[in-house]
């Protein structure tokens, strides 16, 4: 028995031992959280942001709507070729 201490152990917490973790580490996961919302909001969200942005600078809505109506992807809006048809 030359290896226990000579002294007492300490007592164990019996009271408010729930409340004392759940300060540590309610504190420890709002750090990581906050953590990992600044990495994705820097790696991901602002790339895509200013992805789009890039996009739409050159955009031509009136452009892809003859490219979709030539396709004939819409039903109200005929493709000249099929107008040139039934001429």
């Amino acid at each position: 028995m030359a290896d226990v201490p000579a002294g007492r152990l300490p007592k164990p917490q019996m009271r408010g031992l729930l409340i004392s973790h759940l300060k540590r580490h309610g504190a420890i996961a709002l750090v990581f959280s906050m953590g990992v919302t600044l990495a994705y909001k820097l790696a991901v969200a602002d790339p895509r942001k200013r992805h789009y942005e890039e996009f739409y600078k050159n955009y031509d809505v009136k452009r892809e709507f003859e490219a979709m109506k030539e396709a004939g992807i819409f039903n109200c809006a005929r493709p000249s070729w099929e107008q040139a048809e039934e001429d």
